[in-house]
């Protein structure tokens, strides 16, 4: 009998959507700054339909990052996506 492996389920913090978490963005805010997780601090995810919809999405990413910054928030974001495909 095959062991089954658990799959570990993470959140959308824009659309509260569940998927597993090597299917979503991991990132972080440290000082308001946008970043991919380094290995320390808190994080949040993002999945893959919302990094399409920039209005929904700006909307949790400023709550995440206790930031008013709208322009510096999505300019990060959209370096962080093409380096990371």
């Amino acid at each position: 009998m095959a062991k089954k492996l658990h799959q570990i389920i993470r959140m959308c913090i824009s659309c509260r959507g569940r998927n597993i978490q090597k299917n979503m963005q991991r990132l972080q805010c440290v000082d308001g700054i946008l970043k991919i997780f380094d290995g320390d601090g808190k994080t949040f995810y993002l999945c893959d339909n919302c990094l399409d919809d920039d209005k929904k999405l700006l909307k949790a990413l400023m709550r995440q990052c206790k930031s008013s910054n709208k322009e510096k928030l999505m300019n990060k974001l959209k370096e962080i996506i093409a380096d990371d495909r």
